[in-house]
Order: structure tokens, then C-alpha cells, then sequence
């Protein structure tokens, strides 16, 4: 039942709304993306680190590694490999296609999330909820919210805890149910701290964890060079040939890629905006130049070395034990212990971003009463879901990702004007 609700959710009409929305937004800026790189990357990694006042709110490290903190889970390791032995080599093209074209989702979604944010007593609020409020589309923003608790219980914390469990258990023979309570322990102590004790635990955790496991990619990829013309060829000719749509393969590729883009990298989901909307900066366009570092990285930099290494490497599989393989031809035994301990770093990283975005959508749905009855039960699942069937967690993740995406990307449409005139700093 879950298989075919996830079909239908992602099917044509989904993928449309995805693509168009991108398309669009890169049209009107003349592919800003792509031929003013130089513009969006001084803007963010050339100044991430330069000493900048500080004004009332998340610091621009801070903000982002909160935000990567929540998309680069388990999704860029376990989901691209699970795209890869879905929908073939042709998976990760049109993960790069919905990459480009989600560098400029990404960017409104920032743009809005600074000009329309609003001061309550719990901090800066913004995100899908309020835009869609603000145009008086109340059912929309109500079902947004609702999308977004029941995916932070799936993709943000079911997925994660299931791959880091399983990891745990294949490599080190730690059971299940304690990498699930040793998880939920770390994400309560961290979130007791609130949002700024998040964002410095993500400011010095997403660093590390992301060298770390590019480290071992480029490795992997090195070792097999001589196989990378082969292995581009098979992507494009498995996504783009006259045999892969008249048997359907570059179908499945389509939307495979698609579906575990948006994991890896959110763009118009709706959900890092209520993360950006804490951020210190007061400018709206200086935002939206974060919004493409984010998917750049996640999307075009993590998941193309995932996607890479298990192609050149030729391991067999799927999801994390996939991707452990293909390290494994390179590192050895220490390859599969590497991937464990990323997928450990980059799940308990989710489990942190993905439980805040889930109680700030419940206070727009419900208020404060019912945001304590939520940690409770998201650190429960956090326990139950590391012994969940893989299959189950995935497609259950997937639904609710294309329920949360609808209103998000329609609260775009209905700002577009806006945002074009924002993000050019006017």
C-alpha cells in the first residue's frame, strides 16, 4: 500500500511542481546559479568564517550547519544508494538536474524566509506557514504544518535511527534498541539546551562529519579513476536513451532521483526556512545566496561523491551496506567502518535539525501545550525506529515528503513577484 502511495504522490504532477518551480526561478534570474557562482560562493563559504557582528540570532556558521545538520542524514549515504539500485546509474542525473534547478527553490525559500519574518516570544518564526497565512490560505498552511510533524517523525527521525542502527549493528554488533535509546538520550540533552545549543553542535559537528566522509569518498573515486568515463556514460545513457524510456528505466530514474534529492537537500520542502529565519542577517538576498550553498553542497558535492563511488567501485547492494561496500574496496575493513561511523554523525545530526523543525511546526498548528507531548514522542520513535524493515521507513518518508512539499512549493507561486524583487535587493 505504501509503495503504491508513494507513486502516486511522486508522480507527474509532483515531479512537475519540483522542476517548474525551479525552472522558473532560474529563468527570472537568468540561471543566477549557474553563471554568478563566483558572486553566490563569496557571499557564503568566502565569508563564513570572517569575524561578522553579531546581531540577535543564529551566527551565518551556525545557521547553515543547523540547516545541513537536518539534510545531510543518513539520506546521502543510504538514500542515494538506494536511488542507484532503484532506478539505476541514471538516478544520479537527474539528482544533479533537480540539484541545479533546487539551487534557486533553495534561494527563495531563503529570500521569503528573512522578508516575512515575524518576532514572537519564542524567537523569529517563518517558513511556509506564515507565507501561506499571509495570503490568507489558512487550509494550506495548516496542512503544511501537519506535513511537516508527521515527516520530521519519518524522515527526520525514523530514516535515521533505522540506518544508524543498522550500521551499528552489522559492523560493531551493537543492538538495535541501544543505538536507538543511546540517540534519543544525545538529541534530549542537546535540545534541552535549546536553539542556540543546537546551533553550536552543528556548527562543530557538520564540519567534521562532512570532511570526513568526503575524505573517504575521494579516495574511493581515485582509486577507481579509470572507470569514470564508463560509469558518466552509463549515467546519461541509463537516464537519457531511446531503450531506457521505452522500458521504463528512465522513468524509475526520474523518480528516484528526484525523490531522494529532495532528502538530500530539502529545497522546497519548506523546512530549513524556519531554521534561516533565525539567522542574524537582516537581508534578504544575502539569505537566499545560503539557500544555493546548501544544495550545492548537499546535493551536488555529498551525494555526486556517494553516487560515484558506488558506480566505480561496481558494489552490489543497497542502502548504507552499499555504500560501506564500495568503501570497502579501497579502505578495506576500515571502510565499512567509516560509513557507520558517518551514518552515527550525519543521523544524530538530522535527529537534532529535523526535531526542531518538527515542534516549530506544531506550535503553528496546535501551540505551545502539545510541543513537550511531541519531544516525548519523538524520542520514542527515535528508540522504536532503529528496528523498523527498511522498506517501510523509506516509502513512509517519501509520502510524507510529497504531502509536505504541495503547499510549500504553492506558497512560492504565491510570493514569486515578491521574491524576485527581494532577492535583487529591492
Amino acid at each position: 500500500m505504501l509503495e503504491r502511495l508513494s507513486r502516486v504522490l511522486w508522480g507527474a504532477p509532483t515531479v512537475i511542481l519540483f522542476l517548474s518551480t525551479g525552472l522558473y526561478f532560474s529563468l527570472k534570474t537568468g540561471f543566477y546559479q549557474c553563471f554568478r557562482a563566483g558572486t553566490w560562493w563569496r557571499e557564503t563559504a568566502g565569508r563564513i568564517l570572517r569575524p561578522q557582528a553579531q546581531g540577535t540570532g543564529l551566527t551565518p556558521l551556525e545557521t547553515l550547519s543547523t540547516a545541513l545538520a537536518a539534510t545531510i542524514g543518513t539520506g546521502s549515504i543510504a538514500g542515494v544508494a538506494t536511488a542507484i539500485s532503484g532506478g539505476g546509474a541514471g538516478a544520479l542525473f537527474w539528482m544533479w538536474v533537480s540539484g541545479v534547478l533546487a539551487m534557486m527553490t533553495g534561494w527563495a525559500e531563503k529570500v521569503l524566509s528573512i522578508a516575512l519574518r515575524k518576532k514572537t516570544a519564542q524567537g523569529w518564526t517563518g517558513g511556509p506557514c506564515l507565507w501561506l497565512r499571509e495570503k490568507g490560505c489558512l487550509f494550506l498552511a495548516r496542512m503544511f504544518a501537519l506535513c511537516t510533524v508527521l515527516a520530521s517523525l519519518g524522515m527526520g527521525d525514523l530514516v535515521q535511527t533505522h540506518s544508524m542502527a543498522q550500521a551499528a549493528a552489522h559492523v560493531w554488533g551493537v543492538p538495535a534498541p541501544a543505538v536507538g535509546i543511546a540517540s534519543a538520550v544525545v538529541t534530549a540533552v542537546i535540545l534541552s539546551g535549546g536553539l542556540k545549543r543546537l546551533g553550536q553542535v552543528s556548527s562543530a559537528l557538520v564540519p567534521v562529519m562532512s570532511l570526513l566522509y568526503l575524505a573517504g569518498g575521494f579516495w574511493v573515486i581515485a582509486a577507481h579513476a579509470s572507470r569514470l568515463p564508463s560509469v558518466l556514460g552509463a549515467i546519461i545513457s541509463s537516464a537519457l536513451s531511446r531503450q531506457a524510456i521505452a522500458t521504463g528505466g528512465a522513468a524509475a530514474a526520474l523518480q528516484y532521483g528526484l525523490a531522494r534529492g529532495v532528502i538530500s537537500n530539502e529545497a522546497g520542502l519548506g523546512s530549513t526556512p524556519m531554521v534561516h529565519c533565525q539567522s542574524a542577517n537582516t537581508h534578504p538576498a544575502q539569505e537566499g545566496n545560503w539557500g544555493i550553498f546548501e544544495v550545492f553542497f548537499s546535493t551536488m558535492v555529498i551525494c555526486t561523491v556517494t553516487g560515484l563511488a558506488i558506480l566505480t567501485s561496481g558494489a552490489s547492494g543497497g542502502g548504507s551496506a552499499q555504500t560501506a561496500a564500495a568503501f570497502s574496496t579501497v579502505l578495506g575493513g576500515w571502510g565499512e567502518g567509516l560509513i557507520a561511523l558517518c551514518l552515527l554523525l550525519f543521523g544524530g545530526s538530522s535527529l537534532l535539525g529535523w526535531s526542531w523543525y518538527g515542534a516549530s511546526a506544531l506550535r503553528e498548528l496546535a501551540g505551545e501545550r502539545w510541543v513537550a507531548l511531541y519531544y516525548a514522542l519523538f524520542l520514542l520513535l527515535a528508540v522504536l525506529g532503529s528496528g523498523m524493515k527498511s522498506e517501510t521507513v523509506w516509502l513512509f518518508s517519501d509520502c510524507c515528503n510529497a504531502l509536505m512539499a504541495w503547499p510549500s512549493l504553492l506558497s512560492l507561486w504565491l510570493w514569486r513577484r515578491e521574491i524576485l524583487a527581494w532577492g535583487r535587493g529591492r
